[in-house]
């Protein structure tokens, strides 16, 4: 199994150049369709504009799944870090999972509590509830998160639970037989 680090080190690099290739893509979708005019492909009686579209869209859509996907990855080592952070043990239980949505009601609370307050500051108050806002909103989206990746987890557990008691119960039957 790989560290951590080596993980982010492989994956960080890849996740940021699918992105900028995406982005490329994306914007040539945009750009060279516009270019071709009324230009028909023969045989297959489109307008170049529409392949050409279709055909970069589809590269942008490649590009974004392979982001995704180490996104993901990336995703769940931050979420252990940070979880880690707060202080919450590394378990897999609904216990945790009512933690980490009393953790939402807290920073619920808080940023409300010190969105006013922050409000109040002179020239800067809008901008500080901004961030007081966003910060928030990434430690719960984190947190749901977090939430997410346990529930999956106990289903999980629960279903190769019920798939082995299943297939224990139908190696007996066709043992009686």
């Amino acid at each position: 199994m790989k560290s951590r680090g080596d993980e982010i080190r492989r994956r960080f690099p890849r996740l940021t150049m699918s992105l900028i290739i995406a982005i490329i893509f994306w914007i040539v979708s945009i750009i060279v369709p516009t270019t071709m005019g009324d230009i028909v492909v023969p045989g297959l009686d489109l307008k170049a504009e529409f392949l050409v579209w279709i055909v970069t869209v589809v590269i942008t859509a490649v590009f974004l799944i392979r982001a995704l996907s180490d996104a993901l990855i990336l995703g769940d080592i931050i979420t252990d870090v940070f979880v880690k952070r707060l202080g919450i043990k590394q378990e897999v239980s609904p216990k945790r999972a009512f933690r980490d949505f009393m953790y939402i009601i807290i920073v619920i609370l808080l940023a409300a509590a010190i969105s006013p307050i922050l409000g109040a500051v002179e020239n800067l108050g809008s901008t500080l509830r901004n961030i007081i806002t966003y910060i928030a909103l990434g430690i719960i989206l984190v947190l749901i998160y977090d939430i997410g990746r346990i529930l999956y987890r106990i289903i999980e557990q629960r279903a190769e639970s019920m798939a082995d008691r299943l297939a224990k119960m139908a190696e007996k039957t066709k043992e009686s037989k």
